[in-house]
């Protein structure tokens, strides 16, 4: 009961700091169980369940404020749902699946270290360069793939991708991951579902402790707290929960 609670708070800090940011939080919930040392099969339906909880809130707070582009979302979303549910119904040994997710996670943190020393949106000379049909299909398919064998929604993936490429600003990029993130969550839990037939039995206390972070991180976060330093901050859960899993 006591590690219930304790988790429970952790992913209620958890779900401020991503939300604050624009993310899922996928991550620093793997980074989490795997510091405490949770079992995969806890692991994967816990992550995918918050992710889904606060994505979902997430969503629909930038497609409210108009940071969302469909006509982007649904060729990456078309290929990595599908993929996302074949990654969720496949189980990794864990002898495989830990060091796999902990080299995951490292990946992360020096994603969203990087991402806390770049530059500002551009302005608005600012115009999306053109994208191949092929390009969205297959980029999707990939993070779909990994997502769900990881248990993760793949936001962390895919917002880099869309910056670094051009594909889309800060802002319509926060919103399209969001989504992004929500379906491929969706789609991986459905997969580990259809072969597992369970969830954890503490997953409501942890969705509502999620949940109410989710918001509130969405809500006030950002305002009140410097992003840079918030995405710091989750580098430094993520590598820790990455070494945890590859070296203890």
């Amino acid at each position: 009961m006591i590690e219930t609670i304790l988790l429970a708070l952790l992913f209620f800090l958890t779900a401020v700091l991503y939300a604050a940011v624009g993310l899922g939080g996928g991550s620093g919930y793997l980074a989490i169980m795997g510091i405490v040392g949770l079992p995969p099969e806890v692991i994967k339906p816990t992550a995918l369940s918050l992710n889904i909880l606060v994505a979902g809130l997430g969503t629909w707070k930038h497609v409210r404020a108009g940071q969302f582009s469909a006509r982007l979302f649904w060729p990456i979303a078309l290929m990595s749902i599908p993929f996302a549910f074949l990654g969720g119904r496949l189980t990794l040994p864990t002898d495989i699946y830990r060091p796999l997710v902990g080299v995951v996670l490292l990946y992360a943190a020096g994603r969203l270290w990087l991402s806390s020393r770049e530059k500002k949106e551009k302005g608005a000379e600012w115009r999306r360069p053109y994208l191949p049909i092929w390009v969205t299909l297959i980029a999707g398919a990939g993070i779909g793939l990994v997502s769900g064998l990881m248990g993760m929604g793949g936001g962390i993936f895919l917002g880099p991708l869309l910056l670094l490429t051009g594909w889309a600003g800060t802002r319509e990029t926060m919103g399209i991951t969001a989504a992004f993130v929500l379906a491929n969550s969706i789609a991986g839990l459905a997969g580990h579902i259809s072969t597992i037939h369970a969830l954890p039995s503490t997953i409501p206390l942890w969705l509502l402790a999620a949940g109410i972070g989710g918001w509130i991180g969405a809500e006030y976060g950002s305002r009140r707290l410097d992003p840079r330093l918030l995405r710091k901050l989750l580098a430094l859960v993520l590598a820790a929960g990455g070494l945890r899993l590859l070296f203890f």
